[in-house]
């Protein structure tokens, strides 16, 4: 039998145990991530949860994600792109009428009929405010009228391969608007290539003209525009019993462009506390990512 030098029969030893550390390292992080996951979905209020990062296209947490859920005013996004996309001039001025008022759940809107706004300023309350009337006067005023708008909806939502997802009417109001958290994604990702959405959907507080010498001013749904701690491209926020408190937004987080849906929470906060929940989730992790990446 050959003899090993001693200096060889040191070094493979010596990589043997870096293998070794490497490996337990790596068998370490995968325990603590699972152990983390199975944590963090205790602790949410959602239902459906999702953080997918955009850049590596492979969620970072996931709960109930390819479940089939009702998604309230998350439907305005599509709205939105539809109306972007359609060419239709912004500066239009349409009309609140009779047809805009909701008749199926007797939701409060502070746009009185006769209220007479452009287009993009329907829409810059749509995504900001959430507001129906104007969503639904956006789809009343497309060509062909709101069968014609609805029609665009699913059409649009094929275009992104979101193979789930079916609309009914612009405003989420209808429990038969339904998507899965991996189709609200592609939903985003649309959404973030105009400027104008992105501007909306996360403008903190406007005020609108609405006639006759009067002033409306409207906030934005989501509290969490406001804090100098987010960096929050894309928001939208939807609520109507069967669907729960629901919440998306395009993110960065810890230097990572992350997409985060949240459908079926329990209160208007839990919807906020599940999304810091999830980033302070995407910040502890990083390290260890990092530890066992490296494998040092």
């Amino acid at each position: 039998m050959p003899v090993i030098p001693a200096f060889l029969s040191r070094f493979f030893s010596r990589a043997l145990l870096c293998l070794g550390i490497s490996g337990l390292l790596a068998t370490a992080s995968s325990v603590h991530a699972q152990s983390g996951s199975a944590a963090m979905e205790a602790a949410l209020r959602a239902e459906v949860a999702l953080v997918y990062d955009l850049e590596s296209g492979a969620p970072v947490f996931e709960k109930n994600s390819d479940e089939l859920r009702p998604i309230a005013s998350i439907t305005k996004l599509m709205t939105a792109l539809v109306v972007i996309e359609s060419g239709q001039p912004m500066d239009e001025v349409l009309t609140i009428t009779s047809d805009d008022i909701d008749r199926m759940r007797h939701s409060r809107s502070r746009l009185a009929v006769g209220t007479r706004l452009t287009r993009g300023e329907m829409l810059h309350l749509a995504l900001m405010s959430s507001e129906n009337r104007a969503a639904n006067a956006l789809g009343r005023h497309y060509p062909g009228g709101l069968p014609a708008f609805v029609r665009a909806m699913n059409d649009k939502a094929r275009a992104l391969g979101m193979r789930h997802s079916r609309f009914v009417e612009p405003t989420g109001l209808s429990s038969e608007n339904v998507a899965t958290s991996h189709d609200l994604v592609k939903l985003l990702r649309a959404t973030d290539k105009h400027p104008r959405i992105r501007f909306y959907a996360t403008d903190d507080t406007e005020v609108f003209n609405v006639g006759r010498g009067r002033q409306l001013t409207y906030n934005n749904t989501n509290r969490l525009v406001r804090r100098n701690d987010w960096d929050i491209r894309v928001s939208k926020t939807g609520f109507i019993n069967e669907a729960g408190q629901c919440l998306v937004m395009l993110t960065r987080i810890d230097e990572r462009d992350l997409a985060i849906v949240l459908l079926n929470a329990d209160g208007r906060a839990s919807r906020l506390g599940d999304a810091n929940r999830l980033r302070q989730m995407v910040e502890s992790s990083a390290p260890a990512l990092a530890l066992a990446s490296s494998g040092s």
